[in-house]
């Protein structure tokens, strides 16, 4: 992703920075995609792996990206509360 997009780019309703997931991030994201029962902030059950996301730097809410576009929609979040023994 073009760092100067990074650089701007914040969650929508907190005004939190946001940094690429790692891949140790991603791959447990994954995961618990894999075992079902993630939701998004609307309640919309996340049942499609992702290829890549941000996540806010205070660890708490990820935005999925597809097709190099970062879909940074309040109601596509996915609360890291959820996800146990998330990777920081």
């Amino acid at each position: 992703m073009d760092k100067r997009l990074l650089d701007i780019l914040c969650d929508p309703v907190t005004k939190t920075p946001v940094n690429p997931l790692s891949k140790n991030q991603l791959d447990a994201l994954n995961r618990a995609v894999a075992r079902g029962g993630l939701h998004n902030v609307s309640g919309a059950a996340v049942s499609t792996p992702l290829q890549a996301g941000l996540i806010t730097t205070d660890g708490k809410v990820i935005y999925r990206i597809e097709d190099d576009i970062p879909v940074m929609l309040a109601d596509e979040a996915i609360g890291t509360v959820q996800l146990d023994a998330f990777p920081a």
